[in-house]
């Protein structure tokens, strides 16, 4: 809903860059994931999806996701920011702890994070100019 409520309900042209798809980190099992979800629900307002997961690529493309339009599995958390108005942090992975904001921001269409894990802190990014919303936990 808060990504609905900051780019509207008709998400045509946005693509959003995902960071997880597995339940919990350290997994490849994806079974009642948040991602499953979120990207299902991206996709069927017209958003474009990018995601990287360390383990799970394989899973989502072969059984949670499979068939599914306007999702690019990449090998890199930064490659999928490339051209994304947003980013969607929903599995908290060690590699997702600490990532380069600086870097993350110049490769983001704009400097937006809904954190699904509430791991980052928002006074922090907001000073480096990044939009940040948690969306919990």
């Amino acid at each position: 809903q808060k990504i609905v409520n900051r780019f509207g309900e008709n998400l045509n042209g946005f693509t959003f860059g995902i960071w997880g798809l597995a339940f919990k980190p350290g997994t490849d099992d994806m079974r009642e994931a948040p991602a499953i979800y979120v990207i299902k629900e991206l996709v069927k307002r017209g958003a474009k999806v990018k995601a990287y997961d360390p383990k799970a690529i394989n899973e989502a493309k072969e059984c949670y996701l499979k068939g599914l339009e306007n999702i690019t599995y990449l090998d890199s958390k930064y490659d999928v920011l490339k051209d994304s108005d947003a980013l969607l942090l929903l599995t908290e992975w060690k590699e997702f702890r600490s990532p380069d904001f600086d870097k993350l921001k110049s490769l983001l269409k704009s400097p937006i994070i809904f954190d699904g894990r509430n791991q980052y802190n928002a006074f922090n990014l907001k000073k480096k100019g990044i939009e940040y919303f948690q969306i919990g936990k």
